[in-house]
């Protein structure tokens, strides 16, 4: 082969690489979710923080979306990312709707799709930054789960993201009640919340709770959750112990 020609070749290989880019860190984050089934339904809860980092960046990020007739979806970790997997969901449930079978997904199918993507993502060394809680209500059936960003997942009934894990479970575990009313929920949940804007620095305390029934999915209006910084406590955390003076 000429020599020329084989470098003129390989010069044009050169044009046409592609390189792949993978996310090595997120850059816009939320903090914890909150999963609580209740006697008609699920709710959920999340703040709306946005992180850049570790500043505060963003006061009014919603992240807790309606699925379908019988989901609600709500995230933790990378906004863009979650955007993203709003935009797949979109796809599939056009995609079941086209069928016009008149069955629609419920959110134990939603929930596996999620599984699997979260999970063939990870397997390509290109995964989504989210933990995901997906809660809904199909034919009387109450369902709530989690997922996430390496495709471990489990079904509950109570379930958390990020610090909610380690702050929100142990108190879901001691109050939770299989007979809730909504309003309990509800108390449960901004419990939930308000511990984790005491101890999580990423938490704010406007939050927004959204509930899914039989009768289809209500996301509410954000609202600020009243906080008490004002305890002794705070002011000298010492105080009371032994050799403090």
């Amino acid at each position: 082969m000429n020599s020329s020609f084989s470098s003129a070749a390989t010069k044009g290989l050169e044009c046409i690489t592609i390189d792949s880019e993978r996310t090595l860190y997120p850059y816009v984050t939320g903090t914890s979710v909150i999963g609580v089934k209740y006697k008609d339904g699920v709710v959920i809860a999340a703040d709306m923080g946005g992180s850049y980092g570790s500043t505060l960046r963003y006061k009014s990020v919603e992240r807790v979306k309606s699925i379908g007739k019988h989901s609600l979806l709500g995230a933790s970790g990378e906004i863009s990312d979650f955007q993203e997997i709003l935009r797949y969901l979109d796809e599939l449930i056009l995609y079941d709707n086209m069928w016009d079978d008149g069955n629609s997904l419920g959110p134990k199918e939603v929930l596996n799709y999620l599984n699997r993507l979260m999970y063939n993502r990870r397997n390509k060394f290109n995964p989504l930054w989210n933990a995901l809680v997906l809660g809904g209500v199909k034919n009387g059936q109450k369902y709530l789960g989690t997922v996430n960003m390496i495709g471990v997942h489990y079904e509950d009934n109570h379930v958390a993201t990020g610090f909610g894990n380690h702050l929100a479970r142990p108190i879901l575990r001691d109050e939770w009640r299989e007979d809730m009313s909504f309003d309990e929920a509800v108390k449960l949940v901004e419990k939930c919340m308000r511990n984790l804007i005491y101890r999580d620095r990423s938490a704010i305390n406007k939050i927004q709770i959204a509930k899914i029934t039989e009768e289809g999915a209500t996301i509410g209006q954000p609202y600020a959750l009243k906080s008490n910084w004002g305890f002794s406590a705070f002011k000298n955390p010492t105080q009371g112990a032994v050799g403090s003076w």
